[in-house]
């Protein structure tokens, strides 16, 4: 089996330092991107295996990324963890558009993602499976 492939996506080059960090040490192979649009494109290309997002981004927010990823067949099946620096809450509607598996309200533990991270990838069910 292949190492699992985190995308992290956040404004703030500390947090992404310190999520891929620990990401990193814990096993996975982690790319990063500064804003939506980035995390857009490196999702669009590299296909992770789970995109962890900041709610609040330049061009594109993580919610819009979310609802964008989930639009396109071949990412719509990409869980995500969505960080948050307010008391913001999603909605249903919000969370029926995407494919969010957990929201994380900053300032986070490390070790919270990424146990969330390992949680959500021992759920998964392979694509390849998921067809049949």
């Amino acid at each position: 089996m292949s190492t699992p492939r985190i995308l992290v996506c956040d404004d703030e080059p500390h947090i992404v330092h310190v999520v891929s960090t620990k990401l990193r040490n814990g096993g996975f192979e982690v790319m990063t991107a500064a804003d939506g649009e980035e995390a857009l494109n490196a999702a669009m290309q590299y296909k992770p295996d789970l995109v962890i997002t900041d709610y609040q981004m330049p061009y594109l927010s993580g919610l819009e990324l979310c609802v964008k990823l989930r639009a396109d067949p071949e990412t719509q099946a990409i869980p995500v963890i969505m960080l948050t620096a307010r008391g913001f809450s999603l909605g249903e509607d919000d969370l029926k558009d995407t494919s969010i598996q957990k929201v994380l309200p900053k300032p986070f533990s490390p070790r919270e993602v990424l146990r969330s991270v390992q949680a959500i990838l021992e759920t998964k069910v392979p694509l390849e499976n998921a067809a049949r």
